[in-house]
């Protein structure tokens, strides 16, 4: 349950990072976001722009520059070690290949901050471990090597083991990096879930603006002059995601929520029916280089959907065509 409290803080910060030369790289300056206690929070940004410095300087790997970075209303770098390590865990971006550790033992990393001296589990910590496991749905997997499972499979078990450090904050370094588009969806879903039914503040950056885009309570965008923040659907209204990237070849689409390829429109489509196959053929034909009207003139190409089954007309002049796919529609189309 998202609560007013801002557990993540940072006030005018300056990120970077000293170079060998002990002089200091600024990376960002002026950031000014914030993250409430049981949201679920997007870093995006293009390459480069410092979304890993923000992240590892929000951690406490490295000063900040200037500014305040407070968790929990305290200076980061105030905390001792493993003071940070009950309030905070991080996951970086590296995937795992440690031979001969299984699911259980790298889930049960995770306790170390509140073990003894020894290090040794007792009986509640094996049941913290044990629920971390169940919680990301690899229940059943306890004694498998992370070498012989799924990238999709050791991202959950790395988010588990965050889960057994028990931490307010948790902090994700692109965890779905190296993820197919089902594993992507699963381990965002996962995260918004662990935040609001936890109350757990979760940070973490992507590339991949959909999926963050139907997941994300808040979403940080890392601009080139400034660090824009709100709830998906307030950046897409203010236009801020159309800045995120330049390009003449790219554009952000309000309407479908996603970047999208400028083409050259050569010939003018109306598309005729109902259903969901109107979207779909809207997409295909404007992705062949047609512009999509309302009205007929000389010359438009005129597609019209039967609803009752998959069935697509195309007249064009005098002559009309029929089709039992849209593959079939573009490939004619594109032969006249």
């Amino acid at each position: 349950m998202i609560g007013e409290e801002k557990i993540i803080a940072l006030n005018n910060a300056t990120i970077g990072y000293k170079a060998k030369t002990h002089s200091v790289n600024v990376v960002k300056a002026g950031i000014s976001v914030y993250a409430l206690k049981g949201e679920l929070v997007a870093l995006i940004g293009g390459n480069g722009v410092g979304k890993s410095t923000l992240l590892r300087t929000i951690a406490g790997f490295q000063p900040s520059m200037g500014g305040d970075v407070l968790i929990r209303g305290k200076q980061v770098n105030a905390y001792r070690e493993k003071e940070l390590a009950l309030i905070m865990s991080f996951v970086s971006t590296e995937i795992i290949r440690v031979p001969n550790l299984s699911v259980f033992d790298l889930v049960s990393l995770g306790r170390y901050p509140h073990t003894n001296w020894f290090g040794k589990l007792l009986d509640e910590d094996r049941d913290i471990v044990e629920e971390a496991i169940k919680s990301v749905g690899l229940k059943g997997y306890e004694n498998r090597m992370v070498n012989y499972i799924s990238d999709g499979e050791r991202q959950k078990a790395m988010i588990a083991r965050t889960l057994a450090q028990n931490t307010d904050v948790i902090v994700l370094d692109e965890p779905t990096a190296f993820l197919d588009l089902s594993n992507k969806y699963e381990i965002v879903h996962i995260l918004h879930e662990l935040a609001s039914e936890k109350g757990k503040t979760i940070l973490f950056s992507t590339h991949d603006l959909t999926t963050a885009i139907a997941e994300s309570d808040r979403m940080w965008v890392m601009l080139n002059e400034s660090v824009e923040q709100g709830s998906p659907e307030d950046l897409i209204l203010n236009g801020d995601f159309a800045s995120l990237f330049h390009s003449e070849h790219l554009f952000f689409d309000q309407e479908k929520g996603d970047f999208r390829i400028k083409k050259l429109t050569k010939r003018k489509a109306i598309v005729a029916g109902k259903g969901i196959a109107v979207d779909w053929t809207v997409k295909a034909l404007e992705r062949n280089g047609f512009e999509i009207i309302d009205s007929e003139s000389a010359g438009d190409v005129i597609v019209i959907i039967d609803v009752a089954y998959p069935e697509w007309t195309v007249m064009h002049q005098e002559q009309t065509a029929k089709f039992d796919s849209l593959l079939s529609v573009c490939r004619y189309l594109n032969r006249m």
